[in-house]
């Protein structure tokens, strides 16, 4: 079983102004395909907390992290660019295989700044912060996942 991480990043979640529904959705649909989430956190919108959250998930060898929220236009969506700021290297294919998926759903899809990367032997990967963004993003790539992440743990060739 995968290990998996899920980091809701969420001013308003994390100040307890409403429930975040975004990050349970994403850990039920990884747990309902075999992942195990061992961690599950709410943050608020600052560059240097999601810095640090993702260092901790991946330095724990959580071999997929998972951002909920952040990766839009508004000021204070910085989540992809603490996310370059941790990553070792690209995987760029993942976020645009989300979006390509997404806008065949909405044009809207194309507004996501989401991105992928790898550091060390933990895959991150942003994802949109609506309940139903979240979790179609996130069914378009998991059942591809398990193969890189095999990969890049050693477990496959």
């Amino acid at each position: 079983m995968i290990q998996a991480a899920v980091i809701t990043v969420s001013d308003r979640a994390s100040a307890g102004e409403y429930e975040d529904r975004s990050g349970p959705a994403v850990r039920k649909l990884l747990e309902d395909t075999g992942y195990e989430v061992v961690s599950y956190r709410v943050i608020p919108d600052e560059k240097n907390r999601i810095i640090d959250e993702l260092i901790r998930c991946c330095d724990a060898l959580i071999p997929l992290v998972l951002t909920v929220g952040g990766t839009g236009f508004a000021p204070r969506d910085v989540t992809p660019e603490a996310t370059a700021a941790v990553i070792e290297r690209e995987a760029p294919g993942i976020a645009e295989y989300m979006r390509m998926c997404s806008m065949k759903i909405t044009p809207r899809g194309m507004l996501s700044r989401g991105i992928t990367g790898i550091k060390r032997q933990s895959v991150i990967l942003n994802l949109p912060g609506s309940v139903k963004a979240s979790t179609e993003n996130l069914s378009f790539v998991l059942p591809h996942l398990d193969h890189g992440i095999e990969m890049l743990l050693g477990m496959k060739e």
